[in-house]
């Protein structure tokens, strides 16, 4: 038989580490997949041939379209990264009846509805494990090994980056600005790292898994996210005195109203083992009604983690790209039409406990106020702890009951309009993942 062609589009780190495992690994890859599987074309504008053993065998170009509209490539691989030109490359490789492999959650969560439409329309397939979770074989598991499931909830630590500075603060009592300047010289972060401290990475990545795990069109835009570039040394030491450590946590749930995405600062019981997982790994906590809890652990980035989910993906498109289109496994892990509009609920409505911290002034009546606010409001304390004094300024940190956002919204403005509170209310959601 044929071998299977391969068209790779970017030679960076995670197009480097496709490129050597599949060439490493290439008799035991042939074994699994029932026939040969080689790299003939890449495309990449810049690349260092040193690192890539057996590159001068293949044709390299600056012109991935040339790459998406050969005819002898059955199988494109988009590593480039981005929104564009990511997406008119993958769509066209589709339009020319090929199977395309991606690691670009960005692409995926935003306009993952209109290339799986596309892909349908040509009988082809769109494979994206490597988009969340790196060398994570997440997305797998929930569309295929859960499909017996209904999918409670998730939550994961899906960003490397934000995850080693929690990590480092916590650890090391060191302040955010100071790690991430660490992170960017260890190449965990990026000259920009907007993407990774503020969220936006890990909401595209949970965008894909709401939509597998609950049967729903992907909706990055109602994704709720929140970064930690605001999470200070002495929230990660208060959290650590009451029991808790303070992730990055992206959080899917399906309600009786709807269903929840939501990326933001969490506080996590420092028993659980989410709260356990530290620098740049990942994992993600899935709550299945047959299964019940399951959690996927592993290396979230990098050239070969990610490379094996890659290559893992060209495995399976090549095991099945003779199937009838009808036959194979749904791209959103449900079937096209049994997609439900389910409403995607607002911050205000969802429901969750809290950490506040506030500074207040050292007088008598000033905590009965703010306990007098929040009972108004209907939320119940479960602790209280308030430090010593720092020029007549004493730091207090509340943890609540669950309660709803939006009532929690109102009690925070009207706590900051007090004349002993001084400055903004320091607001950490907790979460207890009951599993």
């Amino acid at each position: 038989m044929e071998p299977v062609r391969v068209g790779l589009l970017g030679l960076g780190t995670v197009g480097g580490g496709t490129f050597n495992v599949l060439t490493r690994n290439a008799a035991e890859i042939s074994r699994r997949a029932g026939r040969g599987i080689e790299i003939t074309r890449a495309a990449a504008r810049d690349y260092d041939p040193a690192g890539l053993p057996g590159i001068e065998k293949i044709s390299v170009s600056d012109d991935a379209f040339s790459v998406v509209k050969d005819p002898d490539i059955d199988i494109v691989v988009e590593l480039i990264g981005g929104y564009s030109p990511a997406k008119e490359l993958v769509l066209e490789a589709i339009a020319n009846g090929k199977h395309v492999v991606t690691a670009n959650k960005a692409l995926i969560a935003l306009h993952g509805n209109e290339i799986f439409a596309a892909a349908r329309d040509q009988g082809v397939m769109v494979a994206f494990e490597a988009a969340v979770g790196g060398g994570i074989p997440i997305i797998k598991a929930v569309r295929e090994g859960l499909a017996a499931n209904q999918v409670e909830w998730m939550a994961g630590i899906i960003n490397g980056t934000g995850n080693f500075i929690l990590t480092e603060m916590r650890d090391k009592g060191r302040n955010f600005d100071d790690v991430l300047q660490e992170a960017q010289a260890l190449g965990y972060a990026e000259a920009d790292p907007t993407f990774n401290v503020e969220g936006i990475d890990a909401a595209h990545k949970l965008t894909i898994l709401a939509s597998l795990a609950f049967g729903i069109p992907l909706q990055f835009d109602k994704t709720f996210t929140e970064g930690i570039s605001k999470i200070t040394a002495e929230d990660v030491h208060y959290a650590g005195d009451l029991g808790y450590r303070i992730k990055h946590l992206g959080f899917t749930r399906r309600t009786a109203e709807g269903v929840e995405m939501r990326v933001h600062p969490t506080l996590i019981p420092e028993r659980r083992l989410l709260a356990n997982v530290d620098g740049v790994m990942n994992a993600v906590l899935v709550q299945g009604d047959a299964v019940g809890p399951t959690l996927y652990y592993g290396a979230g980035a990098g050239a070969e983690p990610t490379a094996s989910a890659v290559v893992a993906d060209i495995v399976d498109v090549t095991r099945v790209m003779t199937a009838d289109p009808g036959n194979r496994v749904p791209h959103l892990a449900f079937q096209p039409d049994a997609l439900t509009d389910e409403p995607i609920l607002p911050m205000a409505a969802i429901e969750t406990a809290y950490y506040l911290r506030l500074c207040a002034e050292d007088r008598p009546g000033v905590l009965a106020n703010v306990t007098r606010i929040l009972g108004d409001k209907g939320i119940s304390i479960e602790a209280i702890l308030q430090k010593e004094a720092d020029d007549a300024q004493v730091p207090v940190i509340i943890l609540t009951h669950v309660v709803q956002e939006g009532r929690m919204n109102e009690a925070i403005a009207a706590i900051e309009t007090l004349d002993a509170i001084n400055g903004a209310v320091t607001r950490i959601r907790v979460e207890h993942l009951n599993a």
